[in-house]
């Protein structure tokens, strides 16, 4: 009878441990570098971001706060993680935490959304 309760209890904890793994909604604050002040109406920029922000499996929704330069991500866990929406972001030409942006998609950007 112990037996039983115990291989029951690890089981439970076991599920519990899984599902908070994998969460159907999950949100993540991230951190960039936004240098323009127009990069959500810019015509390449802020289009092509717009694009290919909601292109990546799982994101949901998105809030790109150019004054805190921060990108709020929602998301669905259970079809995409941190790291594969902090990779797509830095193959925009934008720093994603501490995923620094790739070089040849920052050359990309406009120069009024590059550093000066």
């Amino acid at each position: 009878m112990n037996r039983q309760l115990i291989v029951l209890l690890s089981l439970f904890l076991s599920l519990a441990t899984l599902a908070q793994n994998g969460k159907k909604n999950e949100k993540a604050v991230i951190k960039t570098n936004i240098y323009c002040d127009h990069c959500k109406e810019c015509e390449t920029c802020g289009l092509n971001f717009k694009d290919n922000m909601l292109k990546i499996k799982g994101v949901k929704m998105y809030e790109l706060d150019a004054e805190k330069m921060t990108i709020t991500v929602y998301y669905n866990g259970k079809k995409t993680n941190i790291e594969n929406i902090k990779n797509s972001i830095s193959k925009l030409g934008y720093d994603a935490d501490e995923v620094v942006a790739d070089a040849t998609a920052y050359e990309n950007l406009d120069g009024c959304c590059k550093k000066t």
